[in-house]
């Protein structure tokens, strides 16, 4: 069985970029179909690998396994190129999106993978208290009917996943490290499961990063009613990489 779900670019389009998706808890491969296509669509190269292994009694060893599948995933990415097409963006949810920061956060340990920038979605918040059943799962993830029928017919998704501690050791190494890559933070205004205050810190303490909130949108803000205007900012985000960080379009005047 193959461990990466793959999407290419349009066939005649030159790869733009490679962008690595991390799930997060309970999620398989599947759950990102939808914006794998849409960001291959735009001629990204994108693989989306497994949530990540984090065994709060060996965070760092297990950081270290992640970082070393991380790079192992872009390395074998690149196919017949003469490796793969930079820039390489990590994009990561919930927990995967946690174990991404982290991981480019730590001091003194080198990772194994060396992005160009990153992209965190929906990174949980300390507090978080028990979801519930699965219905009510459902209602924490997302309002989206076709995210709700993706996710519960996907019979390798873990119901109840939300239900489990995030370690500790991992969320403060998430909102406390010093990412030194340019970073996209995305969270929903309705994820019951975001510490909003945490995220603002984060995101004024780091040079070059930036916090997009998603009106209404739900923990899933990559795959809620919202996805193709978070796929839009992704994109954008991508580009203005491309362009130094220069935004590609800017408002000049506007009535709205």
């Amino acid at each position: 069985m193959t461990e990466y779900t793959d999407f290419h670019a349009p066939e005649g389009l030159r790869t733009r970029g490679t962008v690595l998706v991390v799930p997060g808890r309970g999620e398989t491969r599947a759950t990102y179909t939808r914006l794998g296509r849409r960001l291959a669509a735009d001629a990204y190269r994108v693989r989306v690998v497994g949530a990540p292994d984090l065994d709060a009694d060996d965070l760092s060893g297990a950081l270290t396994r992640f970082g070393d599948r991380l790079a192992a995933a872009a390395e074998d990415a690149a196919g017949d190129e003469d490796g793969f097409v930079r820039p390489l963006v990590l994009v990561g949810a919930d927990t995967g999106a946690a174990a991404v920061a982290a991981l480019l956060g730590r001091k003194g340990a080198p990772s194994a993978v060396l992005p160009d920038a990153v992209v965190l979605a929906g990174i949980p918040g300390t507090a978080a208290g028990p979801v519930g059943g699965w219905e009510d799962e459902l209602d924490v993830r997302t309002a989206c009917p076709a995210h709700r029928g993706t996710l519960t017919g996907d019979t390798g998704i873990r119901r109840g996943a939300l239900d489990e501690a995030v370690p500790e050791a991992l969320l403060a190494a998430a909102y406390g490290g010093d990412i030194g890559v340019p970073v996209l933070l995305l969270t929903g205004d309705a994820d019951p499961l975001a510490d909003r205050e945490a995220l603002v810190r984060t995101a004024k303490s780091l040079p070059r990063a930036r916090l997009s909130v998603v009106r209404d949108a739900h923990h899933d803000v990559l795959n809620d009613m919202q996805h193709r205007s978070v796929a839009a900012e992704v994109v954008t985000f991508l580009e203005t990489l491309r362009n130094e960080l220069v935004p590609v379009v800017t408002v000049d005047s506007s009535a709205w």
